[in-house]
């Protein structure tokens, strides 16, 4: 066994088992046909043209041998003319596989088509993949996999390129989905020319990586705490918030309705801004939030208003 085996690194794919999914907590998820690319399961992303599709986190249905418990399945609609998954790995990641040999492996079934393509990019710069519309990637290569209904397990090899020292992309695509599922699940790259049976990462460290590119806060309880801060005004105060894990990079916050939140004592706020201010790892946090009536210098606290519908996420995906 190698000692990146060992450790638990050899899949540079992060969540290719689909098990961490804070987003949706496996319920469906529309992907609106010509929009930005929109994150599914943690570091996967998700498009298509033609019409909308739906995405869900499922339940494995089975791959001989294999012990995967989920995978990710989209559902065809009429006019659909393309469907994409993909993952954008970052450039620390991955530096060490420019110049060699890399083997992709992958899960797949599909009920309506027989070819799935992949394809292989480096970002142009370092961590900067662009967007949907204006790319700023070269590509490495592209093939297809000839797929049925049956969930079975297919691999390639992809030799990189000395410039790809800056990030990869892997996506994998279909055609005219304009009905019936495709299933996607164990997605792995790795170092070498031989493609090893999907290396099982536990829950805990799985979910650790996914968080420095995502993280959702979730009120379990009706009255959930978010975090104690204090006024600076009497309409202004801040937040403080630790995130489990440091962020790649200044996240871009966004949080569900402020009435889902209660400054205790105050009432609703008036306003967020997420993040405020920040460590230099991004990960304590302020959420400055507006509200009248406050008392300069008192503490107080944030948490979930009565309801378990409150949420906010912080993210600095590629």
């Amino acid at each position: 066994m190698s000692s990146s085996n060992a450790m638990g690194m050899r899949n540079r794919i992060i969540n290719g088992g689909m098990n961490i999914d804070q987003r949706n907590s496996g319920n469906t998820q529309t992907i609106t046909s010509g929009a930005a690319l929109a994150y599914t399961v943690d570091r996967f992303y998700a498009y298509c043209t033609g019409a909308n599709v739906t995405g869900q986190r499922v339940a494995n249905t089975g791959v001989s041998g294999s012990t995967a418990q989920f995978a990710y399945q989209f559902t065809g609609a009429s006019s659909v003319t393309g469907i994409g998954l993909g993952q954008r790995i970052e450039a620390v990641n991955c530096f060490d596989l420019a110049g060699t040999t890399a083997s992709l492996s992958v899960n797949l079934s599909n009920s309506l088509l027989t070819t799935v393509t992949w394809t292989a990019y480096y970002a142009n710069t370092a961590d900067t993949f662009g967007t949907l519309a204006s790319p700023t990637r070269t590509q490495i290569a592209t093939g297809t996999f000839t797929v049925t209904s049956t969930l079975t397990r297919y691999s390639t090899q992809i030799s990189i390129p000395s410039a790809a020292t800056t990030g990869i992309e892997i996506l994998f695509t279909v055609g005219a989905q304009t009905s019936g599922t495709w299933v996607i699940g164990n997605v792995q790259l790795e170092a070498g020319s031989v493609a090893q049976s999907f290396e099982r990462r536990l829950y805990g460290n799985e979910l650790q990586l996914c968080q420095r590119y995502y993280y959702k806060w979730q009120a379990g309880t009706s009255y959930a705490k978010v975090g104690f801060g204090r006024a600076y005004s009497t309409t202004n105060g801040a937040i403080t918030v630790y995130l489990p894990q440091p962020m790649r990079t200044v996240p871009v916050g966004s949080y569900s309705a402020l009435a889902n939140f209660d400054i205790a004592g105050v009432g609703n706020p008036t306003a967020l801004t997420i993040p405020d201010g920040y460590s230099a790892d991004y990960r304590v946090l302020d959420l400055n939030f507006t509200r009248s009536g406050l008392t300069v210098g008192q503490v107080y606290q944030m948490e979930a208003s009565n309801n378990t519908s409150a949420w906010i996420s912080w993210s600095s995906e590629l």
